[in-house]
């Protein structure tokens, strides 16, 4: 018999506190990333690294990537699409609505309740990053 099971049965799992540690014990440990990076670049580390390449203040670079920003969403519900070039694409779909009913998943079956349609904003990275990293 497995941890859990064995002190349950002897009922020396009154405390909530031992409960939780047994369950942090058995939780799966954490999958580790591709690669050991630093932080990710926060807007204002971005825009001084855009400031130092440019020449620019920093204050103007702020200032650009707002805009990007505000232009990137301005573009992506009109037209669905926009490319930045160099870095992503980001694209919208629409999600079909769900039915309602039973549906079977992983075996069981389950009831699922109906969904409506809805659009979902995607980014994709384009070939000139992919070949860079």
């Amino acid at each position: 018999m497995h941890k859990l099971g064995s002190r349950r049965a002897s009922g020396a799992c009154n405390s909530p506190s031992l409960h939780t540690s047994l369950l942090a014990e058995m939780a799966p440990k954490a999958m580790k990333g591709m690669k050991a990076a630093g932080k990710p670049l926060s807007k204002g580390g971005l825009a001084e690294a855009l400031a130092t390449a440019t020449e620019l203040k920093k204050k103007d670079c702020v200032k650009v990537l707002d805009s990007l920003a505000e232009v990137a969403t301005k573009q992506v519900k009109s037209a669905g699409k926009v490319t930045i070039p160099g870095l992503c694409m980001v694209k919208t779909r629409l999600k079909p609505a769900t039915k309602a009913g039973k549906r079977e998943v992983f075996g069981k079956m389950m009831v699922v309740k109906a969904k409506p349609a809805k659009t979902i904003v995607k980014a994709y990275c384009v070939a000139a990053l992919k070949k860079s990293v």
